[in-house]
């Protein structure tokens, strides 16, 4: 399904987002940004040795207790279709009355912020925090849109398509379902 916010395609894939031919992939890091399970093992799999190398520069300059849920930083791709990744990590679920909601907005927009202060028109987002960090997807799927939605309304800049891309068909028509009603038929 796609949509045009402001002019900027956004899409709702079903697929592998290691296979993503665009500017960026966003990797649903863990704050050690050393790999992990979910789409964070399989992009530093797929990605190769540059990704971890690059984030363990990252981890040393800039973040060495590693990097904050909310925050986003860049790598190259690697051995990926992308030309970058960005890693943001997403919050885990408590409950829902630790924050988790205003984080999980956070990792989105930082990611896109930095897409946009790097120039790159076409970014692909899996569905953060909704793995192995519990947040329930009907939630996740409504904050992750709701976001995007408003900072493209905002702020399209030099944006040209921003995808999701959902592993199970369950996820993309939790995404559809969601998209619905925030983005309209």
């Amino acid at each position: 399904m796609e949509w045009l916010v402001k002019g900027v395609k956004l899409r709702l894939i079903q697929g592998d987002i290691t296979d993503q031919d665009v500017d960026a992939v966003v990797n649903a890091a863990n704050p050690s940004l050393l790999g992990g399970g979910g789409v964070d093992g399989a992009i530093h799999r797929k990605g190769g040795p540059k990704i971890l190398e690059e984030c363990r520069r990252i981890r040393s300059e800039q973040w060495p207790e590693g990097l904050p849920t909310g925050r986003a930083v860049i790598t190259s791709g690697g051995n990926l279709r992308a030309r970058y990744v960005i890693h943001t990590v997403g919050p885990i679920w408590r409950g829902g009355g630790a924050g988790e909601r205003g984080l999980l907005a956070d990792a989105y927009r930082n990611s896109l912020e930095l897409a946009v202060q790097k120039g790159l028109g076409r970014v692909s987002f899996p569905s953060i925090s909704t793995g192995a960090y519990g947040y329930p997807i009907r939630e996740a799927a409504e904050i992750a849109l709701k976001t995007v939605k408003d900072f493209l309304e905002k702020k399209a800049d030099m944006l040209r398509e921003v995808n999701f891309v959902l592993f199970t068909e369950s996820d993309l028509k939790v995404y559809e379902e969601a998209a619905a009603r925030i983005l309209g038929p």
